[in-house]
């Protein structure tokens, strides 16, 4: 291939047009010039960029923790996206509107962030309150008297049932 490329001697007039559009086709999406530098250095503002903000959004998301204090402890548990608390803390949170604390039984108070759903009270699954059953089993017929007293003399017993010689069988066609 390369060796055509260098000189059109010997070649015919089909054979030229062919390497001309073959030339062509080499370079039918490189960038030449001016358009090749302003590409370039496209290319290399785009990386800066994505290099940067990835850097920069991974550096800022590893060290957000939780603002929350236990005990005079803050809490060591990293923050939800867009938050400044954990799962466990986010109702402490006066301006977030996603979770709701369950507000459990009377028995046992329950205070587990629960995310707010289409019920009024939202509850975490120990104290999720279950709708009545839907299905209810069909009650058994009590069998009339009279038929439970039937005579028994009237049906044959297994021994009954069995021929007790042996008869050929005889086929006819």
């Amino acid at each position: 291939g390369s060796s055509l490329l260098t000189g059109p001697e010997g070649l015919m007039a089909k054979e030229r047009e062919n390497l001309k559009r073959l030339k062509c086709l080499r370079r039918y999406r490189q960038r030449y010039g001016v358009e090749a530098l302003l590409h370039r250095q496209l290319k290399e503002r785009r990386m800066l960029a994505t290099d940067g903000a990835a850097q920069q959004a991974h550096t800022t998301r590893s060290s957000q923790r939780c603002l929350a204090f236990v005990d005079d402890v803050r809490c060591s548990n990293q923050s939800l996206p867009m938050t400044r608390h954990c799962l466990a803390h986010i109702c402490q949170d006066t301006n977030q509107t996603l979770f709701k604390p369950c507000q459990g039984s009377e028995e046992v108070p329950c205070n587990k962030p629960v995310p707010v759903s289409l019920s009024e009270e939202p509850c975490c699954p120990l104290h999720l309150r279950l709708p009545p059953q839907m299905y209810v089993p069909e009650q058994v017929l009590a069998v009339p008297e009279e038929l439970e007293a039937a005579p028994t003399d009237l049906y044959l017993s297994a021994a009954e049932l069995q021929p007790t010689e042996s008869l050929p069988l005889e086929f006819s066609d």
